[in-house]
């Protein structure tokens, strides 16, 4: 019995794609001396549509990844996907964060930077041009990237409502 919760486990896992975008080593000056810890920024996605962004904060580089990935999988996001594109463009603010997404033809792939790719690519989108025009902030593109998905995604759905009626 125990066994056969394990296997279903592992399976649970590993349905997610799941990937580490950045480490950072914190400092922090105290009375006793420095405190030193880690902040991870991952990504998880099922390629089906489903994607999340996950920041976890330990002293140690294992706990913070595991933080961020459970964070992740917790506040997954649904994103529309339409022959393997975003249904329209948008072009999204937030911060410093400047990002410019946009639905691609078939065959062209993903066209864009490191931190937006990882989000789409996480998210099952094979086919986006995209471009960064604020800050090289990975955490800032990242969580811009996914506010813009989650736009695209209400957007879809008000359409959807008005044709309905």
């Amino acid at each position: 019995m125990n066994g056969q919760k394990r296997f279903q486990n592992q399976r649970s896992q590993s349905e997610f794609d799941e990937q580490v975008v950045q480490i950072n080593r914190v400092s922090k000056k105290t009375k006793g001396g420095n405190k030193v810890g880690f902040s991870a920024l991952t990504v998880v996605g099922d390629k089906k549509g489903k994607v999340g962004v996950g920041l976890g904060k330990a002293p140690d580089v294992a706990s913070a990844i595991r933080k961020g990935m459970t964070y992740a999988k917790k506040h997954l996001v649904e994103v529309p996907i339409v022959n393997g594109t975003i249904p329209l463009r948008i072009d999204i603010k937030l911060g410093a964060a400047k990002i410019m997404l946009k639905p691609a033809p078939h065959g062209s792939g993903i066209i864009a930077g490191g931190s937006v790719r990882s989000v789409v690519e996480a998210a099952g989108i094979e086919n986006i041009s995209s471009k960064v025009l604020g800050t090289n902030n990975k955490i800032s593109n990242i969580y811009a990237t996914l506010e813009a998905l989650k736009k695209v995604s209400s957007q879809v759905q008000r359409q959807k409502e008005r044709t309905a009626k």
